[in-house]
């Protein structure tokens, strides 16, 4: 069976220490990978994996691994980060409740499979002034290891924080994550999602956040690393006065695969979206980005704004990009685009004109429409790496690109 290839002979949804701890998490467990196994792989015939072959995930025999797990220093005052099996009480209203499984093969299978969670809370009230950092490393083994990375971030009411979430690591690995967030009442939350895992390596992250009335999410998610990668960012705005706001940034090169996949449902009147999302593409890379808006019956005064710009640094790389609206009230404010192209040719010439050499200007033309998502991200140390990261990956050379 496909199941096979990511599940070990004689595994147990029962088994980790949290569910024999709670029999409503073992009962979760085993609804699970029931799931899984009636759902199995999505096929080139799913619609949301037609432009994604999963064939490096299915055709390889992986054993199992864990995700080492760093906190980037101890959680400041007003912060609780535990283990699943010391926080059951506080999780069970949201975990798998917020990300739910009944569509999801790889949530399932996650749900099934995590040997424990982490679970993240911003006290009601508590403002963080610095950011929270989480380092998930990926297994770093001479044979390739699954690993099932689980996160549940709960924002009390009227909290404000911003938390830095990475994945890395070396060697060739499966990453099959699944991140929840609830925002309460009036929360605002800046989630930085940095995916930095090894060329040779997959990845499948579903990131799912739920906000309450008055909350404020901003997400940056970024894509550099992996042979394949796949996210899945869905925002559910539950209540009134509810916003958020997406940016996004995938940069493929050689034979990459990187698939962006966000969903913003919104579920109740008056609230706001913004999104924007950016991909660049060199070699032989290729890029996905479906982005979907749900606008709901019920939800009145809704205003969406999605934007999606590809750039492609060679002949051989391709994008597949798919704007989505989908509006079942009507009155609202909803627009999107989509554009894909190569650099400017003008703007070449003007700085080739100048004495800048052919490659030193396409890499500042490159860097400049990186730029700016990468200038939106308000951590000051993630943003310094992420312009290390984006000069080298961009010239080969971290001085050919100005600091």
């Amino acid at each position: 069976m496909m199941q096979a290839a990511v599940v070990e002979k004689g595994f147990s949804p029962d088994a980790p220490e949290a569910a024999a701890a709670a029999p409503w998490l073992a009962a979760l467990r085993r609804a699970a990978f029931a799931r899984f196994e009636e759902l199995g792989f999505p096929t080139a015939h799913d619609e949301d994996w037609r432009a994604t072959g999963l064939q490096p995930i299915t055709g390889t025999s992986w054993v199992g691994g864990r995700h080492q797990t760093e906190l980037g220093s101890l959680p400041p005052e007003g912060v609780r980060v535990r283990p699943l099996s010391q926080a059951l009480r506080e999780a069970e209203p949201f975990l798998s409740r917020i990300a739910g499984f009944e569509s999801s093969a790889f949530t399932a299978l996650n749900t099934a499979c995590f040997e424990d969670a982490i679970v993240l809370e911003i006290l009601p009230g508590a403002v963080i002034a610095r950011p929270i950092e989480i380092v998930l490393r990926s297994p770093d083994a001479d044979r390739p290891e699954v690993s099932y990375p689980r996160v549940l971030i709960l924002a009390g009411e009227r909290s404000q924080s911003e938390i830095v979430q990475t994945f890395t690591g070396q060697g060739r690995s499966f990453t099959n994550a699944v991140t929840e967030i609830a925002l309460g009442e009036g929360a605002i939350l800046e989630h930085t999602l940095l995916q930095r895992e090894s060329d040779e390596a997959c990845h499948v992250h579903t990131l799912a956040a739920r906000q309450a009335r008055a909350s404020r999410f901003t997400s940056h998610n970024i894509a550099l690393g992996s042979a394949l990668a796949r996210t899945d960012l869905r925002v559910a705005l539950e209540a009134e006065g509810a916003e958020c706001t997406l940016y996004g940034l995938f940069m493929g090169k050689g034979a990459q695969h990187l698939d962006m996949h966000t969903t913003i449902d919104h579920a109740r009147p008056r609230c706001v979206s913004r999104e924007l999302y950016k991909g660049i593409l060199d070699g032989a890379a290729r890029g996905v980005f479906h982005g979907r808006i749900l606008v709901r019956k019920d939800a009145q005064k809704t205003d969406a704004v999605q934007t999606n710009k590809n750039l492609l640094l060679s002949r051989q790389a391709l994008v597949n990009s798919t704007p989505a609206l989908e509006i079942l009230a009507d009155d609202v404010k909803c627009r999107h685009g989509s554009t894909t192209g190569q650099l400017d040719a003008a703007a070449l010439f003007y700085l080739r004109s100048r004495g800048i050499g052919e490659e030193e200007a396409r890499a500042l033309l490159t860097w400049a429409f990186a730029a700016d998502v990468a200038e939106r991200i308000r951590v000051p140390s993630v943003r310094a790496q992420l312009e290390r990261e984006l000069g080298l990956l961009l010239t080969g050379a971290p001085t050919a690109v100005p600091a």
